[in-house]
């Protein structure tokens, strides 16, 4: 049988750990499964555009585990009361292709992109940070900020969003948190100005140039995660020509990325290689670095091994019959065309 992680299981999941340990379990985990990264089989994920938004799917396997999320990004979803991304995921046994584990990842996701991008600060970032812009204050705003204040020690943060209500709803959302304090900015440029680390995180589905290169200082470090799909970017082209740029797997930050705006042979460095200590992150602590998060599959595989462990070690969750299980004749499936109640007088009955 299929584990099955629904919402309500994955939100009991979430609150038996607690939200800033869940990220920093999860980061570590990312890291180790990002440091054997050649044991994988990537690809980058397959997408289906429309005029309004993309759905996607994001494959990725080791010699173990095949992994795959669905996953929607839909920026005028919000206006219909809907939510912009939603997902959820399978992880399967390579040797019978079985399903273990089905899983709602939109709670998850948020996690998890928050996760990576803790672990990709903790590589490159200064690590005296203390300041951070939070550009774009939607749904994955509360997990940026509590990430960073937690894990890397991040006490300020100025907040920005086109809409005021998003920065009070993050406000609330983290007031019971001590030792952070979040204040409202008037505007990007306030935002950003004496800040370590910038953090984007706008939807629009849009070439916008959210940062300038007006804006940098010395030793910043920038997460640029709203960048993420074809005709979607958040930095102007110069701040990544400033800046020594760290990606997830190149093919696919290549067509979706802030990099999208640059040429093929734009130099790059894949972030797997600096945590393996095969290469150098940050070069001084004046230099500019943006990790260009897109989100990649490896990730994705890492929190469903994750919650796996997690609700099996806590009894959560349930059991499903996703595909069929043999009872008696592994060739035979039309037995399943029956229904249960003649299933049951067959077996009655030999």
């Amino acid at each position: 049988m299929t584990y099955f992680i629904d919402v309500p299981t994955m939100s009991d999941l979430v609150h038996d750990i607690g939200v800033a340990p869940f990220m920093g379990e999860l980061a570590e985990a990312i890291r180790e499964d990002f440091k054997r990264w050649q044991e994988f089989d990537k690809s980058a994920r397959v997408a289906s555009h429309s005029e309004v938004g993309v759905i996607e799917l994001m494959p990725v396997a080791d010699n173990s585990r095949y992994a795959f999320k669905y996953v929607n990004g839909h920026p005028a979803n919000t206006a219909r009361n809907l939510h912009t991304v939603m997902a959820f995921g399978v992880l399967a046994d390579v040797d019978t292709g079985y399903p273990v584990l089905l899983s709602e990842l939109t709670i998850a996701t948020a996690l998890r992109t928050a996760a990576t991008s803790l672990m990709a600060a903790q590589a490159l970032a200064r690590p005296n940070s203390r300041k951070m812009a939070l550009i774009g204050n939607g749904a994955q705003s509360e997990f940026q900020a509590l990430a960073f204040h937690k894990h890397l020690g991040i006490e300020e943060i100025a907040a920005y969003d086109t809409d005021p209500l998003a920065t009070a709803k993050l406000i609330a959302n983290l007031k019971e948190y001590s030792g952070l304090t979040i204040r409202r900015a008037g505007s990007v440029a306030e935002a950003v100005k004496g800040a370590d680390i910038v953090t984007t995180v706008t939807a629009d589905k849009a070439y916008a140039t959210i940062i300038t290169p007006d804006m940098l200082e010395p030793g910043m470090h920038l997460n640029a995660v709203g960048g993420d799909c074809p005709g979607k970017t958040e930095l102007h082209a110069d701040v990544l020509r400033k800046a020594r740029v760290f990606v997830e797997y190149e093919p696919q930050t290549r067509i979706e990325g802030d990099i999208q705006q640059l040429p093929a042979d734009f130099p790059v460095v894949d972030l797997w290689r600096v945590l393996r200590g095969e290469t150098e992150g940050r070069q001084s602590d004046s230099q500019i670095t943006v990790f260009d998060s897109v989100g990649f599959a490896l990730e994705d595989y890492t929190v469903l091994r994750y919650v796996l462990q997690q609700a099996e070690k806590r009894g959560l969750g349930s059991k499903i019959d996703l595909v069929p299980w043999v009872e008696d004749d592994p060739k035979d499936l039309f037995s399943h065309t029956r229904g249960r109640a003649a299933k049951n007088r067959i077996r009655r009955v030999a």
